[in-house]
């Protein structure tokens, strides 16, 4: 095996689902969890969440293996404005195999590209993905 960074390529079935997940019109939370195929060295659809928390997410997640999610959450500002913003959520635990972290971190630009998404934030252990650190990350974008 190499040591160059593999940088896997988005499947184009998500990329085409990632677009109509952005143009959504329901007002619930949802998610799309998406993981990487080795053989094929591709960003493709693990599953997707409907009315869905950010600590429903959280166990969701594998605590030990990389994973990608879009997550459409409705925020309530402080002022009583709702807005449903897209959030892109590495997350990457301690205690997984270098090799896989690699091709997760080396892929997540191309597929923060593929997705348009400007809201990109990164947990470690999954026990990080809270509505309260959600809040906190949004907050900085009001």
């Amino acid at each position: 095996m190499s040591d160059s960074l593999v940088v896997c390529d988005v499947d184009p079935a998500l990329t085409e689902k990632l677009r109509k997940f952005r143009f959504r019109k329901e007002t619930n939370n949802a998610a799309i969890l998406m993981k990487i195929d080795k053989e094929q060295q591709l960003v493709v659809l693990e599953e997707e969440f409907q009315d869905i928390s950010p600590e429903e997410l959280k166990s969701e997640l594998p605590e030990r293996q990389p994973r990608f999610v879009v997550y459409s959450y409705k925020y309530v500002h402080d002022d009583g404005r709702i807005s449903y913003p897209l959030c892109f959520i590495f997350s990457s635990p301690v205690g997984c195999k270098p090799e896989q972290q690699m091709m997760y971190a080396g892929s997540k630009n191309r597929l923060v590209q593929a997705a348009e998404l400007t809201k990109v934030f990164e947990i470690r252990t999954t026990e990080d993905l809270t509505e309260e650190w959600l809040r906190e990350r949004l907050a900085f974008f009001r």
